[in-house]
This record gives structure tokens, sequence and C-alpha cells, in this order.
């Protein structure tokens, strides 16, 4: 009976060994992907004023939880009977994320907003629908690039047991969320540390010197999330399309990567954009 036991538990410890190998490959290919989706939730998580940048925050994190609760069971049934179906699901999700990208570009050369009165901004940014608009934006946009990584997750596990499959596809969603939400927190909270900081140094010395570099810098790291993650956006569409429509993966070859996965996120966010201008037109006649 002991020794019954003892296998039991030796299986597991094997499990376990063959799960922690298996989520390090997950998580060195899923690499970029992470990399992406902080950039991109990074600049989605911010805007807000001080007092609600960590509720809003933990809204956000609570819904990419609840996103790769969804995503997990349904890509392994799906790679179980419909495989073809997750190709389908990707690249329409690849066309959401290249028209956030393209948005976000014709927005800042086309329809630049009226420089608005501080009071006013505060008002506005303080508003809960709007809040929850900017919130479900993020949580949508998290949903996409969720199902691109627990879908390069599964790719390292196809030959193995489903058991491996199910906790190696959820230790790496767990690893993302937590890692990804973990450092967008410390980037938002950079100011108040500055502060605090600014505070106890009593305006002296370099404790002081490193609160006001703190201070100084997080407006710049906005920005430059900012970009980073609308170009992330183009990206990580250009990807789906280049990995999983075969014509336009034998498209351009002797192109770099990263240049022909750019373009192909820009056409594929113009055609989308384009395509929902046609489709308010259409409705707009029929009212």
């Amino acid at each position: 009976m002991a020794s019954g036991f003892f296998a039991i538990l030796d299986d597991i410890a094997a499990l376990m060994d063959d799960v922690a190998v298996a989520s390090k490959i997950a998580t060195q290919k899923t690499a970029g992907i992470l990399g992406d989706d902080l950039a991109v939730n990074a600049e989605k998580s911010t805007g807000f004023v001080s007092s609600r940048e960590i509720p809003v925050l933990w809204a956000i994190t609570k819904g990419s939880f609840l996103n790769k609760l969804i995503i997990v069971p349904i890509a392994l049934l799906l790679n179980a009977f419909l495989p073809a179906a997750i190709k389908i699901i990707l690249v329409l999700g690849g066309f959401y994320l290249a028209y956030e990208g393209v948005e976000k570009i014709v927005e800042y050369f086309f329809h630049k907003k009226e420089t608005e009165h501080p009071a006013a901004v505060e008002a506005l940014e303080e508003d809960a629908s709007l809040e929850k608009v900017k919130i479900k934006s993020a949580v949508t946009t998290d949903f996409i690039l969720s199902v691109e990584i627990v879908i390069i997750a599964l790719s390292t596990v196809l030959e193995s047991s489903l058991a491996l499959q199910i906790l190696t596809v959820s230790v790496v969603s767990i690893l993302a969320t937590v890692g990804v939400y973990g450092i967008v927190a410390l980037v938002v909270r950079m100011d108040d540390l500055g502060f605090m900081l600014i505070a106890k140094s009593n305006q002296k010395g370099f404790l002081n010197h490193l609160g006001v570099f703190l201070v100084k810098t997080l407006p710049i790291i906005i920005k430059v999330f900012a970009v980073v993650g609308t170009i992330a956006l183009l990206l990580v569409s250009g990807g789906i399309f280049s990995h999983n429509i075969d014509y336009l993966h034998h498209v351009l070859p002797e192109w770099p990567s990263l240049i022909k996965e750019f373009s192909l996120g820009i056409i594929g966010g113009l055609f989308f954009l384009g395509l929902l201008a046609g489709g308010k037109k259409v409705l707009g006649m029929f009212r």
C-alpha cells in the first residue's frame, strides 16, 4: 500500500518536472509576444488620475485572468476536435489588433483633439463611464493577445499528454498575467514613489535626486509606451497574418520579418478601418 502511495508521488514529481521544463520552453517562445503585451497594456493602463490607477489596473488584471480562464479550455478543446478554427480565431483577432494600431495613428495625424483645460481633463478622466470604456478596451485587447500566448504555449506541448498540456498552458497563462501587470503596476506608481523619496529626503541628497528623476521620467515612459504599444499592435497583428495565412507567409521573402509584419499590420488595419467606415455608411443609408 505504501509503495503504491510513493509511486503516485513519484509520478506527480515527474509530471511537475516535465511541466517546469515545458513551461520554460513555452515562456521563451512567448517572450516576444509578452513584451508586446507589456507595451500594449502599459499604454492602455495609463492616463487615469493617480487615485484610480491601481483600481483600474486591478480591474484589467481580473479581466485578464478571466480571459485566460475562458481561453485555455476552449483552446484545448479546439486543438483536440477542430484545430482549423484556431487559425481563423487568430486571424480575426489580428484584424482587431491591426485596426486598433492604425486607428491610433489616424487619430494622431488627422483627428488631433483641441487642448483642454487641465480641470476639464481631470473631470473627464474621473468620469466613471469613460473609465469603464477604457477598461473594456484594455480587456478586449488582452483577450486577443492572450489567445496568441495560449496558442504558442500549447504548440510547445502538442505531442505531450493532456495533463501536461493543461498544466503547462495554465502555468504560462498565470505567469504572463502576473508578470505583465506586476510590471505595469510598478511603472504607473513611479511618480508616487518619487514623491515619497523627495518628502523623506527633505529635498536634499541622493534620494531627492532619485525621486525627482522618477517623477520626471514617468511622463516620458508613458509616451514611449504609447508609441511602442501602437507599434506592438501592428507587429503582433502582422505576425499573425504572416504565420497563419499561407499566401502572406510566402510573400516578399526577401523583406526583413519586422518590416514585413509591420506592413501587413498597417494594411490589415486600413482594410478593417475602411470596412467599418463603409459599414457605417451603409447602415446610415437605411436610417
